[in-house]
């Protein structure tokens, strides 16, 4: 089951205190994370009891060889020559997990969109814009944050484009 607030959690991740430092409007929902399920977003949207469509993974690619942030449905897929298109590239590659954790400061299964310990050139899924919240997660596996798209686009410096498919 999962839990809600609207304050920031003791303890909070860099994305939580961005959020709280910023002003936004926003949910934090926890659950117990199963390291065993084989896909952390949709371990997050049951646990959650929240649509897929809802649910938004952060994957990290590499776009002519810049770091780039793709926020896509946990329900698809990220669509690599979309994401190069919506950022004036050629060509994108999955990046290495070891470098997106490193230059994000989070773990795979956990990487935010939010509070990155650099602040990386991101695009949301256009498909964003059709639900009055998201949820993304706020740093860690086992926490999601929700907020208005809209707020996650602002706070990120995010292109919306259709970057996801299925």
């Amino acid at each position: 089951m999962a839990k809600k607030s609207r304050k920031q959690q003791p303890g909070g991740t860099p994305a939580t205190v961005a959020l709280t430092a910023a002003g936004t409007v926003f949910t934090v929902h926890t659950y117990e994370h199963d390291p065993a399920h084989p896909s952390y977003g949709e371990e997050a949207a049951e646990a959650m009891g929240v649509s897929p469509e809802r649910v938004f993974k952060t994957l990290v690619a590499e776009v002519d060889g810049e770091l780039t942030v793709a926020v896509v449905p946990v329900a698809g897929t990220l669509d690599l020559k979309a994401l190069a298109s919506a950022v004036g590239g050629k060509k994108a590659t999955m990046a290495d997990p070891v470098a997106a954790e490193r230059v994000t400061g989070y773990v795979r299964g956990g990487i935010s969109p939010l509070g990155q310990r650099k602040r990386l050139r991101t695009v949301l899924d256009a498909s964003a814009g059709a639900h009055p919240t998201i949820c993304v997660s706020a740093g860690r596996r086992g926490l999601e944050v929700e907020l208005a798209p809209a707020d996650l686009a602002a706070l990120t410096g995010a292109a919306l484009a259709p970057i996801g498919r299925g």
